[in-house]
């Protein structure tokens, strides 16, 4: 607690500004924590910006090194009727080719009411009227008044369990007819509309029978869909028809390995890996004429890391080296990618290459993203990750420094408390001393002089 001086009213002396100066010189040690924990704090966050990176291309290899990510097979449609057909393939589709013809398109089960009436007609006979489902299943369904309105609203609100909806249709003389309608498609969705009492419903209906989508494959084979897709037409391959696809009109369906997406996936990798090498490069840099020294310095954590990561890319025993599908070092100690190449090898044998980056049945055959994502886990492992240890090491380091400079606040607020009572103690007896001399001088100024 600082105590309250007079700053050389006795003295002449400027006691304050002594004291600062003092206190700077007391300060030192605190000061030299100060500039210690600045750099450790810089060292640790350059840790965790390694840490983040390293989690980031372990998780990219990760995809990479799964047998699922290489199923890239994608669906083309060719020929005059391909914009009346889209394709969808899954990763478990294998290689082919197919042409269909399109022979009929999934239809709703309709039926066209012959009698006409206005909105606020009563065309129910009875209280009710009668769906009867294909499998036989009877819906009674409540009309209200009756009215052609509430026979409309009615079937509507039922649709859910009946599968039937319906509309009223307003025809040339102004009057409205009845349109009820599957709410599906295909041959089974068929029901009659009846009144309650199985008469014919205003004057009984014209019928249009739902269908089922058909294509032919040549050779004898057809397919059929209750709706216009085609559900694993080949295995992991499911084709759709336009609602407005023309009768007759024909197309080629060709699935084949799709290498631009996985490509893409391992550009991404080699990317991040370069990134990170760099910025490790950039942080364990050392000092140069031009250039400061990087945060991580002489710090041989992260250097490791980066040794460990870039000695991924060589394949230990066999013939093949990444090389072979396009990634190789350069003197930089960086990756380059051709992709070309990449393309070219994964066109002749996509198992092959496929396998030069994927989880092999050991971990000696593992291909080079496995390679990655398993060494990338031990710098980045939440427990037991070298970066992860490291940075808890500097943290606590940090934890101690904030508190040796805390404890310096406190010594150094009683260094100055002693210092300003000193010299408030020394201005006070200087101010006696000036008192007695003052009193003294005139006691000796009155003295008588003797000639």
């Amino acid at each position: 607690m600082a105590t309250s001086s007079i700053s050389g009213l006795a003295s002449g002396l400027n006691t304050a500004d002594i004291i600062d100066q003092l206190m700077q010189l007391e300060a030192l040690p605190q000061t030299r924590l100060e500039t210690q924990q600045a750099a450790e704090k810089a060292k640790l966050a350059a840790l965790r910006a390694t840490n983040t990176d390293t989690t980031l291309l372990r998780d990219k290899a990760d995809i990479l090194s799964k047998a699922t990510t290489w199923q890239t097979v994608k669906g083309t449609v060719t020929g005059a009727g391909a914009t009346g057909v889209t394709v969808k393939v899954a990763g478990s589709a294998a290689a082919n080719s197919f042409a269909i013809t399109v022979d009929k398109l999934a239809a709703k089960h309709q039926l066209g009411f012959t009698d006409s009436a206005d909105l606020n007609d009563v065309v129910v006979t009875g209280s009710s009227v009668k769906i009867t489902s294909h499998d036989g299943t009877e819906h009674d369904i409540a009309t209200g008044d009756g009215t052609l309105t509430d026979l409309v609203a009615a079937i509507n609100a039922s649709s859910k369990d009946t599968g039937v909806s319906a509309t009223a249709v307003k025809t040339a003389d102004g009057t409205y007819r009845l349109l009820a309608q599957s709410t599906a498609t295909g041959a089974t969705t068929d029901f009659t509309l009846t009144n309650d009492d199985g008469s014919d419903l205003m004057g009984g209906a014209t019928v249009s029978a739902g269908a089922d989508a058909q294509i032919s494959l040549g050779a004898g084979i057809t397919a059929t869909s209750s709706s216009n897709t085609f559900t694993n037409l080949a295995p992991g391959v499911d084709v759709t028809l336009d609602p407005t696809a023309a009768i007759g009109s024909k197309a080629t369906i060709t699935i084949a390995q799709d290498p631009t997406t996985i490509t893409d996936t391992v550009k991404a990798l080699v990317t991040q890996l370069n990134s990170l090498l760099g910025g490790i490069d950039s942080l364990t840099a050392t000092k140069t004429a031009t250039s400061a020294a990087g945060s991580l310095a002489g710090d041989s954590t992260a250097r490791a890391v980066r040794n460990s990561l870039l000695e991924t890319v060589f394949i230990k025993g066999g013939t093949s080296t990444m090389a072979d599908v396009g990634i190789q070092t350069d003197r930089y100690g960086k990756l380059v990618f051709d992709e070309a190449k990449f393309k070219e090898a994964y066109a002749k044998d996509p198992d092959a290459v496929a396998a030069m980056f994927t989880s092999g049945a050991t971990t000696a055959t593992d291909g080079w993203a496995a390679r990655l994502k398993a060494t990338a886990t031990v710098a980045c492992d939440r427990v037991s990750g070298t970066l992860t240890s490291a940075i808890s090491s500097r943290d606590a380091t940090v934890t101690r420094f904030t508190k040796s400079i805390a404890d310096w606040d406190d010594r150094l607020e009683l260094r100055r408390a002693a210092l300003e009572k000193q010299y408030s103690a020394l201005e006070t007896a200087l101010s006696g001393l000036q008192s007695q001399g003052n009193w003294l001088a005139s006691q000796i100024a009155g003295l008588p002089s003797w000639s």
